[in-house]
């Protein structure tokens, strides 16, 4: 297997010039400017410091701009990983997580090396509507503790338990953090259509305008509100130190699920927001090198105290407006957060968690696609199982098990549908009827013909029993038209070859006619059609029939009273 590795940065260098910089330059710098707020918040909601949240929007970011399929992809922490990393946190602790985190990058790049990056795109669009609307709600929940300013000391990861811990710790509200937050969270809801009418307000992404004002709003007034500085120490100004997770061998075993899950989030969130991308730029990423970059991504920022990072449609689609057309206003957007934080990181200590949270929950908002579940009742009842039952299943217990249900189900429902579509149908054969040589005594047809339509397979491979009723008649002679039958799988064969064994004793001859390449392939290779008789398999319907003409002096024309 060729294994083929070339980012999109190596297209986008030849005729790169000073206008498209300057796009890029301009674009980068705010998309930078956002992605700050965004990682600490997304850090913090995950249980983690927002300093990893910052760094691994510096080397992810950097690695998926500098090696990815996709020209304007922005990667970094996104809020999809939030209940996944906070999980992973609470059952195994943080140095557990950046293990998880490499060996979801290790997945990933193996995945990208044997190309595929296609096969992501056979999950349903129900499974992930499902997954992320479930996604967006344990957000939505997961902020009630910052937002509302409750003295909890840990929340838990289970749905149940954290609904029964947030109820219990419901009377410690404190009213300062709840003035702060839901004025934030009502100026963010409400900033673009400020933005149309304050120039002002154009200039600067909502999200970095409400940390700012926020901010300055809480130390005016001296709010006693909880902030970075009060949790977390504030944030390092110094380069993070660079190494290999504190982990033992023993440590992996309990890793490889929590590795799946982060891998498989991972490339779902990166090539869909590479597909987005796309149709905003009129091009075409290449889903295998996103692949490859999202897996060195995972694997390089453990090792620089990050964690799970993946492509960030919200960041991606403000780099595009913005401007951004290649790889490059990726690779400023990460020195762009690099330099903020060599210079202004004593000033995160005074962010309100408040005001993250309200930052959250609005992002989690926006990225459920609420409009479905209004859209359910114009779809098919088997679209409305997956979605509901993978939505209900990653809100309650967990998105692994949500989406191999999902998964199982789209299968089973795509396996009935496909089976309620395969048919079996006799045909009249009103000529045959009137030609004495093809009727028994009483006046019933010595030969019989069907028509096949659709896939035999697994999951229709009963229909053939049809044929084998004793109401259909006593031929000598059964055709089988497959002028209409597109698939054939080993089960479909072997009901086959059952139906031909059975007629063989009851004296009866079965041909064939009409097989398309595959059914034909396989009836060929199997060596079925020397089983028939190579003269029994014949181009259309009439060459069958003239067959069966050839055939049936030859034949006792009598009837099996046992058939």
């Amino acid at each position: 297997m060729k294994i083929a590795f070339r980012p999109k940065l190596l297209d986008c260098l030849p005729g790169y010039d000073r206008n498209q910089f300057g796009k890029d330059l301009g674009s980068g710098i705010t998309v930078g400017v956002l992605a700050l707020p965004l990682a600490m918040a997304f850090a913090i909601a995950s249980g983690v410091s927002p300093t990893a949240g910052i760094w691994t929007a510096i080397v992810a970011g950097l690695i998926i701009s500098l090696l990815g399929g996709s020209r304007v992809q922005i990667g970094g922490p996104t809020g999809a990983f939030i209940p996944i990393v906070y999980g992973i946190v609470v059952a195994h602790g943080f140095g557990n997580l950046l293990g998880a985190t490499m060996l979801a990058g290790i997945m990933l790049l193996a995945m990208g090396l044997t190309r595929m990056g296609q096969l992501i795109r056979f999950i349903p669009l129900t499974v992930v509507i499902g997954f992320t609307n479930g996604i967006a709600v344990v957000i939505f929940l997961a902020q009630i503790k910052d937002f509302f300013g409750l003295s909890i000391a840990s929340l838990p990861a289970e749905f149940f338990a954290r609904i029964k811990v947030l109820a219990a710790h419901a009377h410690t509200v404190d009213l300062p953090t709840v003035a702060l937050s839901v004025s934030c969270f009502i100026f963010l809801l409400s900033y673009n259509r400020l933005a149309q009418r304050f120039a002002l307000l154009r200039r600067a992404p909502g999200p970095l305008a409400v940390l700012v004002v926020g901010t300055l709003v809480a130390f005016a007034l001296d709010l006693p509100v909880e902030t970075i500085g009060s949790r977390f120490g504030g944030i390092p100004q110094d380069l993070p130190s660079f190494g290999l997770p504190d982990l033992s061998i023993h440590d992996f075993g309990k890793l490889i699920s929590p590795a799946i899950t982060i891998a498989l989030l991972g490339a779902i969130e990166s090539l869909l927001s590479a597909r987005v991308a796309d149709s905003q730029i009129d091009d075409r990423h290449d889903p295998n090198q996103e692949l490859v970059a999202q897996g060195l991504a995972n694997v390089a920022a453990p090792l620089f105290g990050g964690f799970a990072a993946t492509g960030a449609i919200a960041r991606t689609s403000t780099s595009v407006k913005a401007g951004g057309r290649t790889p490059i206003a990726g690779i400023i957007h990460a020195i762009t957060l690099l330099g903020i934080v060599l210079i202004a990181a004593p000033l995160a200590a005074y962010v309100p968690l408040a005001t993250l949270s309200a930052i959250v929950m609005v992002v989690a908002i926006n990225m459920g696609e609420w409009h479905e579940f209004k859209e359910l009742r114009r779809y098919s009842w088997n679209y409305r199982i997956i979605l509901l039952a993978t939505f209900f299943v990653t809100v309650l217990f967990d998105l692994t098990i949500a989406v191999e249900l999902g998964m199982v189900l789209a299968c089973l429902f795509f396996i009935y549908r496909m089976s309620e579509l395969t048919r079996i149908e006799r045909l009249p054969l009103d000529e045959a009827a009137q030609d004495p040589e093809l009727l028994y005594p009483d006046g019933t047809l010595r030969v019989t013909a069907w028509q096949m339509f659709g896939s035999l397979f697994f999951g229709a491979v009963n229909k053939l029993e049809e044929l084998l009723d004793p109401r259909a008649g006593h031929p000598e002679i059964v055709i089988l038209d497959m002028t209409r039958l597109v698939q054939l799988d080993t089960t479909g064969l072997e009901g086959l070859e059952n139906l031909r064994d059975k007629l063989e004793k009851r004296g009866c001859t079965l041909m064939l006619c009409g097989l398309n390449a595959q059914p034909g392939s396989l009836l060929q290779r199997s060596g079925f059609i020397d089983a028939v008789g190579p003269a029994n398999v014949g181009v259309d319907i009439e060459h069958a029939m003239q067959r069966a003409r050839d055939l049936l002096p030859n034949l006792m024309g009598s009837h099996d009273e046992d058939y």
